[in-house]
């Protein structure tokens, strides 16, 4: 009986002036919106969420349920389909969301029957008459059995948006804009104030989703061309407008978190052997460097930043995939998605800069990459940036070199020695893996291993029981109290045969 008031309510949604009207036409739309914006001054979202839904507990708002069979283009032969999160609880800023269809622009209403209150939440159901918006929504579409709508994409709190690809549970999540995330101050967070999702056609496979984003700072008009199959991947294309002037732009943000895992640098009172949404940052250079940064949580905030001339790729990867490693049944962190970004275009001058917070536990998100151009963003100056979103596994597209597999650290000093040195004094134990190294001679690799400080001796190139595995070793004495800056990567005589291992030693970590 629902299920014919449901499809009624969005056969008679009220269509809206026609500022969305040709297909080629609907970004241009939301770009001239982003533009106008940015030419007045900023405005705070004028919504209202009650506040008996604002005070709600967390309990309280995961017994707000969508009614699955209210969900936007169900019964659409394309597979696609959305629903909708009410407003409350930490997302107290609504968003409108609209639908293009045969050229038309038709905004949904909210409307409290399209959920379920159930049990501690009842109370709340006459409350959510007042509210003016949704909190976002998140896409379905059958990737991992043809009779499920598998989520694949949410849309959720300011500008933050989460994949998750085939066998995959959710992880780390992505951005639409960083603002500030590292300069003196507080972070700003810029948000997605609007949205326009296209029917896809019948025989579609992929939809777009256009979104209107706004700061005290930034506007910004997106498309996000989501394709599911045959890996998830996301077409994202942006126009950005300045209202002020920003030091510190970060461009396809991802946000992960590490709390604990094997570099070893920090230690916990849990069973769990690894906790961690990603364990490294990923970078392809311009020049087709492969290089790899081992995750930690540091005991101070860190930002670090991998240079280049325009990148080819970055990401946040989780590579450890066997269950032993996390023995966690419940977060499934083995199963965790790793994200890919692939600019499309000439970036620039910049940088991969890697923001690495303390944190005490694992609801806290403490990892954030992002693409940080050298250039101030100017008031009044708009900016252009495309670039892929590949959701992958263990490691990015196109990336056949030995990779490293084991990162360790430990105290430099021998079993039994009467003199040892001081703890700051490690030996560090990077593990590559790969076919190429199964046909190697170990002894004609060599290991190029450099530090920006300390001294760097008792280098050591080593075949590992396992099949294809080589172990290279060393020793490092700090310059005092200053982080040690580190690369390795195996070579033979005609060059570099590994991707290049990268990290950053803090001796105060200690």
């Amino acid at each position: 009986m629902f299920r014919c008031r449901a499809r009624s309510l969005f056969a008679g949604l009220v269509i809206l002036p026609a500022t969305l009207t040709a297909q080629d036409g609907h970004f241009q739309s939301v770009i001239e919106r982003a533009q106008q914006r940015a030419a007045d001054d900023y405005a705070a979202p004028v919504g209202e969420v009650p506040s008996a839904l604002a005070e709600m507990d967390y309990s309280a708002y995961q017994q707000i349920r969508f009614r699955r069979n209210a969900a936007l283009w169900a019964e659409d032969p394309h597979g696609f389909s959305v629903q909708f999160f009410h407003p409350g609880f930490l997302f107290t800023e609504p968003v409108t969301i609209h639908v293009l269809d045969d050229g038309s622009s038709r905004e949904i209403p909210f409307d409290p029957d399209l959920f379920r209150y159930d049990r501690q939440a009842a109370e709340l159901e006459s409350e959510a008459v007042a509210a003016e918006g949704f909190a976002g929504f998140r896409l379905h579409y059958p990737i991992n059995d043809p009779d499920v709508d598998d989520e694949i994409a949410v849309f959720l709190g300011a500008s933050y948006f989460r994949l998750v690809g085939e066998g995959q549970v959710y992880g780390l999540s992505s951005r639409g804009l960083a603002i500030d995330t590292v300069t003196a101050g507080s972070e700003e967070f810029p948000a997605f104030r609007s949205f326009w999702l296209e029917r896809p056609a019948d025989d579609a496979d992929a939809v777009t989703v256009y979104a209107l984003l706004d700061s005290p700072s930034v506007t910004g008009a997106y498309r996000f061309r989501i394709r599911p199959q045959p890996s998830l991947s996301v077409d994202v294309d942006k126009h950005l407008f300045a209202r002020e002037d920003v030091d510190n732009l970060g461009v396809a943000p991802l946000t992960s978190m590490f709390d604990h895992g094997q570099p070893g640098m920090t230690r916990r009172d849990d069973f769990r052997p690894r906790v961690h949404d990603s364990d490294g940052l990923q970078v392809l250079t311009r020049a087709g460097e492969w290089i790899w940064r081992p995750l930690i949580n540091p005991a101070r905030f860190r930002v670090t930043q991998l240079r280049d001339s325009g990148p080819a790729g970055f990401g946040l990867f989780q590579r450890e995939r066997d269950f032993s490693s996390y023995l966690d049944l419940e977060a499934q962190y083995h199963r965790r998605p790793s994200q890919w970004v692939e600019p499309v275009g000439d970036w620039g001058e910049g940088g991969v800069e890697l923001v690495e917070i303390p944190s005490d536990g694992e609801t806290n998100d403490n990892i954030v990459a992002y693409w940080a151009p050298d250039t101030t963003f100017r008031a009044g100056e708009q900016r252009h940036y495309a670039y892929r979103l590949l959701m992958r596994g263990e490691q990015p597209p196109d990336h056949a070199s030995p990779r490293v597999i084991r990162s360790r650290t430990g105290w430099a000093a021998t079993p039994g020695e009467p003199d040892p040195p001081p703890e700051s004094v490690r030996r560090f134990a990077i593990d590559f893996h790969g076919e190429a190294l199964g046909d190697a001679n170990v002894d004609e690799l060599e290991a190029g291993v450099e530090a920006s400080r300390g001294e760097v001796t008792d280098i050591r190139v080593v075949s590992l029981p396992e099949p294809d595995t080589v172990r290279v070793t060393f020793r490092l004495a700090p310059d005092g109290d200053h982080a040690a800056d580190m690369r390795v990567v195996l070579a033979n005589a005609e060059g570099p045969v590994s991707e290049t291992w990268n990290f950053v030693w803090y001796p105060d970590e200690l």
